[in-house]
């Protein structure tokens, strides 16, 4: 993987600040530090720091490629998993190729379908194509949104980036948060609505979007959409698809120059992804590594719960067993889990999943000792139904985000300074307007219609979150971490599939187990879902709470947004004061309080401008 940077201005040479895409530029290493590459000319300036995975040689940027009278050139994050397939179409409409990446793949397919190109690109990507012969400039994102992109316009000129830190290196952008931003904070946070980067100046383009941008054109446009068709296979033929589908999803992204690796938590997802990618390696003569998590003296405090049913490393050991992986477990120590709150942060340029964020940070840190690419787990949940918001009725009908039904909570901890009601009907707002965009058949039941509702909701918000905090921690990491359930065939079939085929024998995600009886261990394919591990240790939580303290005494300049008195009221009862989770399955009391610690260093750290 990669980061990109770049700034164009049609009104002005700007050829004269290449200090300033450096400096852009130089604060993305940790995204690609094997290389670095420029395009400066009047009207452009494009950094490039390149991860090399494939086609060392050939796969240099900013790449350039002339076609006819043109003159096109390309900054580009990511990996394409049809790269071969589309080379040939390619090939037989004329094109010529220099080398084996798939950069060049994707340049080539936009000069010649310019932005219907993303319609033949199978992958994760974040991309930027300038024209330069007729000034102009594309940039688009995946479909589901696994490769980031942010970008601002000031004063007629268009920055992008593939990180908010990136972006803040411009002298033209502020780091200003307003109140639509201080609700996100609040009232949404760790997710964030479509094109909110919380920051004033600056706008995340959402997946399966694209820009067009020239002296005469602004256009943004959403390319890919969840389109409801009737479902008229079989449980039997669903199955078989679905084994076909995840099984060439997971093959096609085991392509590497460089070793390769897999996550392996010993729950469904990892394993189906580790079982196919060993057996596949193994035709080529290939051991895999796979990688668990666990935390110091975790065994020693955890208690079964409703969202954390049971702990991993028994599973992970049966699994790697089964499969004959070379198994590496990272154990993560609290102190240092609670130390890496501030790094998640930088990691992320914003407030994010507390210890959800820092422990994943430490781990991909251990397995890039190990390896360039990993191959996770992400997204099956969302897709396949695993979260309880699916099947739950306490759940499933909120009439608002099921991950986030604290919104008295949220309000509560908002500052006197603006208004709760004003933060209620924001965030009802936003669920209204993605409810608003579901689309569905009009044969649906009302409870068809639930539930795609749900499958809409976690695929454009819970998921993004999720898929954002991978790449951000993997590649604080330089770390390239696929996602093969987030191939949007998948994803587009497992819209129309009716809830009563998912939830086969009444388990959640009953639909992917059934597709892979027999193929991963029985043990792993019964084991009730169990999400990311946390940490159960009461030393974590001692610590986040006394970090929290300090901040009330420090007076901290959140306290413009937050209101320390309820605050205060929160770390002085020994329980927290709701019986859901605050945000997803996982944050709680500690998460909360490492949420509090990661606000208050993001607004000072990054010299937060609350308007």
């Amino acid at each position: 993987m990669c980061g990109f940077s770049g700034w164009i201005c049609f009104c002005s040479d700007i050829s004269e600040f290449q200090d300033v895409i450096t400096k852009m530029t130089d604060v993305l290493s940790h995204r690609g530090p094997d290389e670095e590459g420029y395009y400066i000319t009047k009207h452009a300036l494009l950094g490039h720091k390149r991860l090399t995975i494939i086609d060392p040689e050939g796969g240099k940027q900013p790449m350039i490629k002339f076609h006819g009278q043109e003159k096109f050139i390309i900054v580009y994050n990511g990996e394409l998993y049809n790269t071969q397939e589309l080379r040939a179409k390619l090939q037989s409409l004329g094109y010529h190729f220099s080398s084996y990446s798939d950069t060049e793949v994707v340049l080539t397919s936009y000069i010649q379908w310019k932005e219907e190109c993303v319609k033949y690109l199978n992958g994760i990507f974040a991309f930027a194509v300038f024209n330069e012969t007729k000034n102009e400039l594309f940039i688009s994102r995946d479909h589901l949104g696994v490769k980031p992109l942010f970008f601002s316009i000031k004063n007629d000129n268009f920055i992008f980036a593939s990180e908010i830190k990136a972006l803040l290196k411009h002298p033209l952008i502020s780091t200003k948060v307003n109140k639509e931003g201080i609700f996100e904070l609040i009232g949404l946070c760790p997710a964030r609505s479509p094109f909110s980067a919380i920051f004033k100046d600056i706008i995340e383009l959402p997946p399966a979007h694209y820009v067009v941008y020239s002296e005469d054109r602004y256009e943004i446009k959403e390319y890919w959409q969840l389109k409801p068709e009737k479902f008229d296979n079989t449980v039997d033929e669903t199955i078989e698809i679905v084994k076909n589908l995840v099984t060439d999803a997971i093959t096609r992204q085991l392509v590497s120059d460089f070793e390769i690796c897999c996550f392996l938590s010993g729950g469904l997802d990892s394993t189906i992804i580790t079982t196919i990618s060993t057996n596949q390696l193994r035709k080529e003569g290939r051991r895999l590594k796979s990688f668990s998590i666990e935390y110091k003296d975790n065994v020693k405090y955890y208690k079964s719960n409703q969202y954390q049913p049971t702990l991993d490393s028994t599973y992970a050991k049966i699994a790697s067993k089964s499969i004959g992986t070379d198994h590496i477990v990272v154990e993560i120590d609290n102190e240092l889990l609670c130390n890496a709150l501030t790094l998640a942060t930088v990691a992320n340029d914003l407030p994010g999943m507390a210890d959800i964020d820092s422990s994943l940070l430490l781990f991909t840190n251990q397995v890039r000792k190990y390896a360039k690419v990993a191959l996770s787990g992400e997204c099956a949940d969302e897709i396949f139904g695993g979260y309880p918001w699916y099947w739950r009725e306490d759940y499933k009908n909120f009439e608002t985000f099921p991950w986030s039904p604290s919104l008295e909570f949220r309000k509560n901890l908002l500052s006197q300074k603006y208004s709760k009601s004003e933060l209620e009907e924001y965030v009802n707002s936003k669920y209204k307007e993605s409810v608003g965009k579901v689309n569905y058949l009009d044969s649906d039941s009302q409870e068809d219609v639930r539930h795609r509702i749900l499958y809409y909701l976690n695929v454009k918000w819970f998921m993004v979150t999720l898929l954002n905090r991978k790449d951000r921690m993997s590649m604080a990491n330089s770390l390239e971490v696929r996602v093969p359930f987030a191939d949007y065939r998948i994803v587009e079939l497992l819209y129309n599939v009716p809830w009563k085929i998912k939830y086969l024998k009444n388990m959640e995600k009953g639909l992917l187990r059934c597709s892979f009886e027999g193929i991963i261990p029985d043990e792993i394919k019964n084991r009730k879902k169990s999400p990311y591990p946390k940490t159960y240790n009461p030393e974590y939580l001692k610590k986040t709470k006394e970090k929290v303290l300090e901040i009330i005494k420090d007076n901290s300049p959140i306290f413009e947004i937050i209101d320390k008195t309820y605050l205060k009221i929160i770390t002085d009862k020994e329980y927290f004061p709701l019986d859901k989770p605050w945000f997803g399955q996982l944050m709680t009391l500690p998460q909360f309080f490492g949420y509090i610690i990661q606000l208050d260093y993001w607004a000072k750290t990054y010299n937060v401008d609350f308007e």
